[in-house]
């Protein structure tokens, strides 16, 4: 998989939003310990799973899983610290006082730290609230600022107004966030469109990744860099979905929906096409199969060399590549810069500005409507 940044130490960089399904955990047991270590991925459990804890157990050697199980009901089940695993709590503002204090507890078993998720579109209640409700945090989990990690989840950001308005709410949420000093700060969103369902099938179709260019708007606040991988930031969307052959794969400002259904007679046929189109594409990586361990599987799916694998495999695929993509961005000397840059109470400037002044690349004019697009070309608007 992509190698560590150069002539930097392994440290995370990049903080996804995953969900806690088996393609999501597959995926990050196939990194390589130089990879895992730029991680700190946020794993959100909506249901509980008595699997899961044990499935944290084979995650490799220096990736330390962010749990958030605010959708759980009070009870053993949200008490973190039972799950006998290293991990990483995550506390929302509304979480209830036994939550905040069992969290507390398992910060200090653990790793010694809590992450704090402010999400920007429902925690609206102005900035002296909200210091009062991340103090009630810290109170309650005994921990202090420098404990812990501040995630501003932006949330979905699927098109250019959703870009427009995120903006400002985000910087007003970090500029809040300097009157603290909190251990990172990262700005997470979401770019994938609730409905991939219906998207056309039998070709690759073009969407563009509005998280990443809302996170590069912001580059001159310099905050970590989050997103939800493959994945749609709204809870539940497409959650039945069509169980077609589907690979998410991203690209510099985009990802490539491929969703095959009637070439071929067997799935085995259907997912060796979508597969071989995939390797044939102008976006496939110059590293081919070392790219990631799911570009691996994809190029043995084109050769024939397995089967079609499930919904399961095709999620795990495009995750790993998804993950490996980000950070090969991250790493670049004009991409982002990693988040362990965030200093408390500081000001951009100085090499901050030289920094900032690349501008995000390959996405449409701002402003104009995003447009799928079907085979590179540009399709029609919706």
């Amino acid at each position: 998989m992509v190698p560590a940044h150069r002539g930097r130490a392994a440290e995370p960089v990049y903080r996804p939003v995953l969900t806690g399904r088996r393609g999501t955990l597959e995926a990050l047991r196939h990194l390589d310990g130089a990879t895992a270590a730029l991680l700190a991925p946020v794993l959100d459990v909506s249901t509980m799973d008595h699997s899961l804890p044990d499935s944290l157990t084979r995650l490799p050697p220096g990736l330390l899983p962010a749990v958030d199980v605010s959708a759980l009901p009070d009870g053993v089940g949200g008490e973190l610290v039972r799950w006998g695993v290293p991990l990483v709590p995550v506390a929302g503002l509304a979480e209830s006082d036994a939550r905040l204090a069992a969290h507390g507890v398992a910060a200090r078993a653990y790793a010694g730290r809590l992450v704090v998720r402010l999400r920007a579109g429902l925690d609206r209640s102005g900035p002296d609230a909200t210091t009062a409700a991340v103090e009630r945090i810290w109170r309650l989990a005994r921990l202090v600022p420098e404990q812990c990690e501040l995630l501003v989840d932006a949330g979905d950001v699927c098109c250019p107004a959703d870009v427009r308005s995120a903006e400002p709410r985000v910087r007003r949420l970090v500029d809040w966030a300097r009157r603290h000093a909190w251990q990172t700060v990262t700005v997470v969103a979401g770019g994938v469109p609730p409905t991939l369902s219906r998207l056309p099938t039998d070709e690759p179709v073009r969407l563009d990744r509005w998280d990443w260019l809302l996170w590069r708007r912001l580059a001159d606040l310099g905050v970590g860099y989050g997103d939800y991988g493959v994945d749609c930031a709204v809870p539940g969307a497409d959650a039945a979905g069509d169980r077609l052959p589907t690979v998410r794969y991203t690209t510099d400002g985009a990802w490539w929906v491929y969703r095959w259904s009637r070439r071929g007679g067997r799935g085995d046929e259907r997912v060796a096409d979508l597969c071989r189109t995939l390797v044939s594409a102008q976006h496939w990586p110059a590293d081919g199969a070392t790219f990631s361990w799911g570009d691996h599987e994809i190029l043995r799916r084109s050769r024939g060399m397995a089967g079609a694998g499930s919904t399961t495999n095709w999620a795990a695929w495009s995750t790993s590549h998804h993950l490996a993509r980000v950070l090969f961005d991250l790493g670049r000397s004009d991409g982002a810069r990693p988040a362990d840059d965030w200093r408390p109470g500081a000001r951009p400037g100085g090499e901050d500005r030289a920094w900032s002044g690349g501008g995000w690349r390959g996405g449409p004019e701002r402003g104009r409507p995003a447009r799928p697009r079907r085979n590179g070309e540009a399709g029609r608007a919706g």
